[in-house]
């Protein structure tokens, strides 16, 4: 059966016990059968996407991939409360499905910023700001933040732009002290994770976390975590003797398809499809890096 959620069409698997409910750009949830049981059934696909726009074809096995490394991320930070549920997979997509606990999701995108790079660096250049914090002078693209930095921005409605703002706008959304809570909490998890990846011989330049509260008010780490597709890790010795920015900060993740898609779409009507060596491409960095990390 095909649904429309939120722009995005997608193939609801007949799932036995469990019916479907949403479908984002590359997630599916699903909602137990029996009333009683409140767990969700998240279901990542092989669906790929840039510019707000899901693109085909998708890339194989990437929604048993990142469910991998955001399982890995979720037991290395096991002391974080997150959205994990106890339960056994249904078999047809237990490799690239989570049992989460039902939240109250916030509506805040809760980036965290070590390295100056992407729409940070396009701002930098302009005033010299990121998401209107000041920064040193003379800072180049890629380089290493004086500290990190809790850049939120605002989860908008599906066919819409995410907008950064600032964290009193944060403050308006959720209360002063949940605000407080999100950066506070972000920036902990990034600092230990980027601890991680150095250790492996990664730079974790950046990450966007979500954050959802159960029926006790508990904040709790929800959705993917420090994914290929929510994070750019990028190759420390490369980053380090790297001669130009791409050779410096050739990420782990979909650049590939969007550095592809920049160079061969006008951003007018549909997105043309990915040509196969793309593809291949992509979907080897995304399980390079799960090598690396030995998740």
């Amino acid at each position: 059966m095909r649904h429309r959620d939120n722009g995005c069409v997608s193939e609801a698997l007949s799932i036995p016990g469990w019916r479907h409910v949403y479908s984002g750009k590359v997630r599916d949830l699903y909602a137990s059968e029996d009333a009683e049981d409140t767990r969700i059934l998240v279901v990542a696909s092989d669906r790929v996407s840039a510019f707000d726009f899901v693109l085909s074809p998708g890339i194989p096995d990437k929604g048993a991939l990142l469910t991998r490394l955001s399982r890995w991320w979720f037991t290395q930070l096991s002391d974080v409360p997150n959205h994990l549920a106890e339960g056994e997979l249904p078999a047809s997509v237990a490799d690239r499905a989570m049992l989460a606990q039902s939240l109250e999701m916030l509506p805040i995108e809760c980036v965290v910023r070590g390295y100056i790079t992407g729409s940070g660096w396009v701002e930098y250049q302009e005033s010299g700001t990121v998401c209107g914090i000041p920064l040193p002078a003379g800072l180049q693209n890629g380089d290493r933040l004086p500290e990190p930095l809790f850049t939120p921005a605002y989860k908008a409605p599906m066919g819409e732009h995410d907008e950064n703002i600032t964290f009193e706008k944060t403050v308006e959304l959720v209360g002063a002290e949940r605000a407080a809570q999100l950066r506070e909490a972000s920036l902990a998890i990034y600092t230990r994770a980027a601890a991680i990846a150095e250790y492996k011989g990664l730079i974790l330049a950046d990450t966007k976390f979500e954050f959802g509260t159960d029926a006790d008010g508990t904040l709790r780490l929800a959705d993917e975590v420090l994914t290929s597709d929510s994070s750019r890790y990028w190759d420390a010795e490369a980053w380090a003797n790297g001669k130009t920015p791409n050779e410096r900060m050739a990420s782990f993740d979909k650049q590939i398809v969007r550095d592809w898609l920049a160079a061969n779409w006008d951003k007018q009507g549909e997105p043309p499809a990915l040509p196969k060596d793309v593809v291949e491409r992509t979907a080897a960095r995304y399980l390079e890096l799960i090598e690396r990390l030995g998740a």
